[in-house]
């Protein structure tokens, strides 16, 4: 009886260990390997929309430029020359997209002054890399991009960084743990941590309620790819910035909940803002608001002194 019992034990316990397993490797895959937007879909929901121009994107002054990424790929940038200034805004994609969908922005920069860089995550559009990693290696590739963006335009540029989701997460992740290099930021609907952010969508998305499950993801996470879901954390990372930065949400966003900007931007010390809209959902306050979202980032600039002359 007592050898029954310890061989059920074990199968039980194998069993289990056995779907521990799967979970595991389940949940890193779909974190890693995140399912991007098809890049002619993108183009063609810009177009339609009447965010992306055609003939201005086909005219405007522009370079294409390949960094080198610390982390060992090459990065896609475009500098946007609309302009005649050395003043640049770095745009920051959000997951699933590509620089395609920050060309909208670039036009916004234009009108208040700035020339742009936009620019691909690692695994996405054209630029290398293998996984997503939601902030934690894409820092390092934002890096790089305002290293090659200073080089060209020279130290006395006025450099802004403006991310939108993983974008604005990645800028927050850059500025407070690797340089606050930049003279703004702009961080539109980010996440304040990435555990938190996991967790809440696990809870609304799966049967799943337990903290445990997101801790064994994160022993897969740190052995499949390097680093653990407790670096990816803007609240840590926001507390060391010392330059103006801009939080925008959509109170509507049921994706990023609004109470993660709030929670950013009561960290933040210092020069700082909060827009909150009204109408949106996740990443869609300048879709939304594109006036009021201008007038915004201009009301920022302009009480930091920041527009350029």
């Amino acid at each position: 009886m007592k050898r029954r019992i310890l061989w059920i034990t074990s199968i039980l316990s194998s069993i289990m260990t056995a779907g521990a397993a799967i979970f595991g490797f389940m949940l890193t895959s779909r974190l890693m390997y995140m399912k991007k937007k098809d890049d002619a879909f993108i183009l063609n929901r810009e177009i339609t929309a009447k965010r992306f121009d055609e003939a201005w994107f086909n005219s405007v002054q522009k370079t294409e430029k390949w960094i080198d990424s610390p982390n060992g790929y090459p990065v896609k940038a475009i500098f946007l020359e609309p302009l005649n200034t050395n003043n640049f805004v770095v745009i920051c994609h959000g997951v699933t997209e590509n620089k395609i969908n920050s060309v909208k922005y670039a036009r916004l920069f234009e009108r208040l002054g700035f020339n742009s860089v936009v620019y691909d995550h690692r695994r996405h559009g054209d630029s290398g890399g293998k996984t997503t990693s939601f902030g934690h290696y894409e820092k390092k590739d934002l890096q790089a991009v305002v290293k090659a963006v200073n080089e060209y335009a020279g130290e006395e540029a006025i450099i802004g960084i403006h991310g939108e989701s993983m974008g604005a997460a990645t800028t927050i992740l850059y500025a407070g743990t690797l340089e606050d290099h930049a003279h703004f930021y702009i961080a539109d609907c980010a996440f304040s941590d990435f555990t938190d952010q996991l967790m809440y969508l696990m809870k609304k998305e799966t049967p799943l309620r337990t903290i445990y499950a997101l801790k064994l993801a994160d022993v897969f996470l740190r052995v499949r790819d390097g680093y653990s879901m407790k670096l990816v954390s803007p609240r840590e990372a926001v507390t060391h910035i010392e330059k103006p930065v801009l939080f925008i949400h959509s109170l509507l966003d049921d994706f990023i909940l609004p109470e993660m900007t709030k929670e950013l931007y009561e960290l933040k010390q210092g020069p700082k803002h909060m827009k909150l809209f009204e109408i949106g959902a996740h990443a869609q306050s300048f879709n939304q608001n594109a006036e009021e979202y201008e007038k915004t980032v201009a009301e920022f600039l302009h009480t930091y002194q920041l527009l350029p002359k």
